[in-house]
This record gives C-alpha cells, sequence and structure tokens, in this order.
C-alpha cells in the first residue's frame, strides 16, 4: 500500500521546482569537492618531553646526576605503591609511543620511536618481569642512594652543595625503610654480601669522607646541620647493613633467572633475539680467539714460556705510586696520541680526573662518572677501588694490576672509551638520547676501542701491551660466558670463578668480584 502524503500542495509544488533547478545546475557545472582541513600532525616531540619531564620527577637522584638540580637532596619514592604507579605510567606511556603510527613520522622520529620503545621496555623488564626492587639490593644503589653529585662535582658554590646533602641525608631514614619494607626475603648470599659492603661503606663514607669536602663552609648553623643528618644516616645505613648480615644464614641460589626470563633480558633491554645457544658458542669463540692472541703476544713477550709466566710477568710491573698514580698519568699520553694519531674527534675541553672509588662503591675495579646532559664545562671522575684490606697481604697486591693491564682500563673508562663517548653522546640534539644510552652499546664502544688502540699502534714494539689488551678482552668474554652459565645452564658461582682464573687469568679477588657480579648483574655480559 502506498502512503498517502502529508506535505501540502504548494510544499510540493515548492519542492519540486527546487528539485529542478539543482539539476539543471548541477548538469551545467562540475561538482567541487568539500575541503577537508588538513591532518594535524602528531606531537611527537611533545610527548618525548613530556616523558623526560615526569621521568626525572619519578628518579630524582638521576635528574640530580644529569644536571636538574632543582631536585637535589631529593631521594626517590620506593614505597611499593609508588613503584606499582611507575609501572603503571611506564605502560601507558609505551602505548602512547605505540599509538604513533609510523607514517606520521619523519624517519628521525621513526628512529626515536623505536628507541623511545626500546627503554620503556628495559625499564619494564627490570620492575616487572626481574621484580628488582624486591628481591635485589643493587636496585637502590643504582637508582638513588649515590651522593656523588654533591660531594664530587662542582657544579654550584659548595654552600650550596652543603645544603642539598644536607637534604639528600635527611631523607635517608625514610628511604631506607622502604628498601627493607620491600625486600622479600631469603636473599642469595652474594647479594647480600654485596649490599652489607655497600650500606656499611656508605655509613664509613658519611664520617669520614663527607665532613672534609665540606670543611670550607664558614656556617655554623649549617655544619651542625649537617652533623645532625649524618649521625642518623650512618647508624641507618649500618643497621640495615647488621640485619642483612643476619640473613646470611637463610640465604638462598634464587638469584637465577632461568632460560626463558634471560633471554627476555636480551629481548627487552637490548633488542637482542639471537638463541642462547648460538649466543654461547659465540661467546666460547671469541674467548678461543681472544686465548690464541695472547699465545701469540706471550711468544713476543716472554718466548717459550707459559701463559700463566707471561702473565704474571706483566702484572709485576705495577704502577709507581699505586693505580690512581699510574691511570693519571696514562691519561694525558692516551690523549695525545689520539690526537696526534687523529683517530676519533674530541668535541669539548672536559677534562677527566683519577680518583679512589669511595668507600660504598668497591666491589669492581673501576668505573667512571660522567657529568649528565644538563651539564656544562664539568670534569668526570674515572674511580679505581682499593683491594679489600680484609684480604691477605698477597691478595691485596695481587690486586693492582700491571702497568699494561692498567693502560687498557684507562682507554676502556676514559681515552678513548666511555669517557669520549659521552662526550659526544652529551653534543647530541636529542635530549632522550643523551639521557639514555643502552648498556650494550656503551659497554660495546669502550670495549671496541681497546682493540681499536691496538691496531692504531699503541702496542707497536711493546708485546707487554698487547698482553694488557687481550687480559682485559678475556675478563670480558668470560662475563659473557659466566653470564649464560648462571642464568641458564645451573653453573655455580665457585666454577665461574675458577674461570676467571683459568681463562681470564685474573687474580682471586678479582675472581671473586666479578663472579660474584654475575648473580646481581646479569646484563654483564653486555
Amino acid at each position: 500500500m502506498i502512503a498517502a502524503s502529508t506535505e501540502a500542495p504548494g510544499v510540493r509544488w515548492l519542492l519540486a521546482t527546487l528539485a529542478l533547478a539543482f539539476a539543471l545546475s548541477s548538469a551545467c557545472t562540475k561538482p567541487q569537492p568539500v575541503p577537508v582541513p588538513p591532518a594535524r600532525a602528531p606531537d611527537w616531540d611533545g610527548f618525548v618531553h613530556a616523558y623526560i619531564e615526569r621521568y626525572l620527577a619519578l628518579s630524582p637522584s638521576f635528574a640530580v646526576g644529569q644536571g636538574r638540580h632543582e631536585f637535589d637532596g631529593q631521594l626517590p619514592d620506593w614505597s611499593r605503591p609508588a613503584l606499582e604507579q611507575r609501572t603503571r605510567w611506564l605502560e601507558h606511556n609505551q602505548q602512547q609511543a605505540l599509538d604513533f603510527q609510523p607514517a606520521q613520522l619523519s624517519a628521525a622520529q621513526r628512529f626515536q620511536r623505536e628507541y623511545v620503545l626500546n627503554h620503556i621496555a628495559s625499564e619494564l623488564f627490570w620492575l616487572k618481569d626481574a621484580r628488582l626492587p624486591f628481591v635485589n639490593p643493587s636496585y637502590y644503589f643504582d637508582t638513588g642512594l649515590d651522593p656523588n653529585p654533591y660531594v664530587s662535582l662542582a657544579y654550584a658554590p659548595l654552600e650550596q652543595r652543603l645544603r642539598a646533602f644536607v637534604r639528600y641525608a635527611l631523607a635517608i631514614p625514610g628511604a631506607l625503610a622502604q628498601l627493607r619494607a620491600n625486600l622479600e626475603l631469603p636473599l642469595p648470599k652474594s647479594f647480600i654480601d654485596y649490599a652489607v659492603a655497600g650500606f656499611r661503606g656508605f655509613a664509613d663514607f658519611y664520617r669520614q669522607e663527607v665532613p672534609p669536602v665540606f670543611a670550607d663552609v664558614h656556617d655554623p648553623a649549617l655544619q651542625a646541620e649537617l652533623q645532625r643528618a649524618l649521625e642518623p644516616a650512618s647508624l641507618k645505613m649500618t643497621e640495615l647493613a647488621d640485619w642483612l648480615q643476619a640473613q646470611t644464614t637463610f640465604a638462598d641460589a634464587a638469584y637465577v633467572l632461568g632460560p626463558q626470563r634471560f633471554a627476555a633480558m636480551l629481548a627487552q633491554t637490548e633488542a637482542v633475539t639471537t638463541p642462547l645457544a648460538e649466543l654461547e658458542a659465540l661467546g666460547n669463540g671469541d674467548l678461543e680467539r681472544n686465548l690464541a692472541a695472547l699465545t701469540a703476544a706471550c711468544q713476543r713477550y716472554l718466548p717459550n714460556a707459559t701463559l700463566k709466566a707471561c702473565v704474571d710477568k706483566q702484572n709485576a710491573d705495577k704502577p709507581v705510586g699505586g693505580a690512581v698514580e699510574g691511570a693519571r698519568e696514562q691519561l694525558d699520553s692516551l690523549r695525545r696520541y689520539i690526537v696526534e694519531h687523529a683517530i676519533v674527534s674530541i668535541p669539548s675541553a672536559e677534562p677527566a680526573r683519577v680518583e679512589q672509588a669511595p668507600a660504598y662503591r668497591r666491589q669492581n675495579f673501576a668505573y667512571i662518572e660522567i657529568p649528565g646532559a644538563y651539564e656544562k664545562s664539568l670534569p668526570s671522575t674515572y674511580y679505581i677501588a682499593p683491594p679489600d684490606p680484609a684480604w691477605s697481604k698477597a691478595e691485596q697486591d695481587a690486586y693492582v694490576p700491571g702497568q699494561a693491564d692498567l693502560l687498557f682500563t684507562s682507554v676502556h673508562e676514559v681515552w678513548p672509551g666511555h669517557f669520549l663517548q659521552y662526550l659526544h653522546s652529551n653534543a647530541t640534539p636529542w635530549r632522550f638520547g643523551q639521557l639514555f644510552v643502552g648498556y650494550a652499546f656503551s659497554e660495546g664502544w669502550a670495549h671496541y676501542t681497546e682493540e681499536l688502540m691496538i691496531e692504531e699502534g699503541i702496542a707497536s714494539g711493546a708485546p707487554a701491551r698487547e698482553v694488557g689488551q687481550l687480559l682485559n678482552a678475556l675478563l670480558r668474554d668470560v662475563r659473557f660466558v659466566c653470564a649464560i652459565g648462571l642464568h641458564t645452564q645451573a653453573m655455580s658461582v665457585g666454577q665461574c670463578e675458577q674461570l676467571f682464573k683459568d681463562k681470564a687469568f685474573q687474580d682471586a679477588g678479582n675472581a671473586r668480584q666479578q663472579a660474584a657480579r654475575g648473580t646481581y648483574d646479569p646484563a654483564y655480559l653486555n
């Protein structure tokens, strides 16, 4: 049935007339497209900037190390709710980064997107998969407890830095309470040993090393504030060390990640998906390559002798005045060699100095502290740890490397290793790249430069230097093999320690430290 129209006759006539006019008009002219406003480009740069600013606010100690001194004196919130909130924030930003479609971004921004995503994946692995804050005290040493910028970096007048240190020291008792509440017992013995040495070291550092640094501040009230802050912080560090020491009876071997999590660590932190068996074969292959090279170098250095005798001869040639003094002399000659041979460009004139490692960071022979991306023209410090005074005299003497071995530690840490790389990194125009440099990329460059300096002739006519470089290379090979063995193949800490002695020719003290490090720093294969 056809429904009757409800329109009035006049209206029907008007509509018909308009329809006819429209039809005639359409027949005479082409239809014009409706203009569409241009799509707004996604604000990738704004997203990255917002991420950086929030990350610094959540990680104030990291921010201070990078030169953002509005965060001076602050420590992170390590409470469980705050750590859970941090995880959710990272996951949210991960999704936001994924929402930026590559087709909408420039080539440079597409690279940056992958870089940001890899950084966030790494952060999430250590928080969620490895659960580092709850099972590994080293997390807190790496993410906030170190007061080094206030004590050793002249970024501001001494009085201003003292005020910042006082705020830091006042925050220590609360931070340690959060730390202790987070740790889930039992812990592996190697984790306990590392933490006990570090916390006792902090107590000694506060009492013995901090007051002389600020002695030139002639403000009695401020000095009194320092003393009132130092002793409670020292006591809390000692209490925490004592509490952990008491847990040694119940220690376990729960450091093992297992093959699945170890592979996830490589994939999420370094985007490496090579099967573990293939990685192990590569590591063992490089170990054998360097052992063969050491055999050849020793034939030039000490013909017809054993490898051990060759290494012992190199180790017996100790730097005059000790490792710190020896390294100081080496830095000038290394820089001069790089310039004279035009090996790599030096982008700025910031110096690198050498000092003894503070009492709380002596579980590895050497490391470098480099001022962050927001600092300008401040020196870096290459730290060298003294031997543990609890060791025998023979072990303490053996811990100090020979001059040639030390030379390539100096190459690695300073010229043209970490220090030079970070001078270039801090000069890059992309702030995110300045702030977040990958573990394997940073270590890879430093290791590469050791062999590069050999190729550039620094050992010409000096076979002891070839031996020194190869001892450094073998150390890294054994780290690589031990990391995989400890975490995926039931290798014991003792077996790893023996491997450092047998294949990398490490002294007893270094071998113990390096084997233990493989448990609490599984990524040291980088």
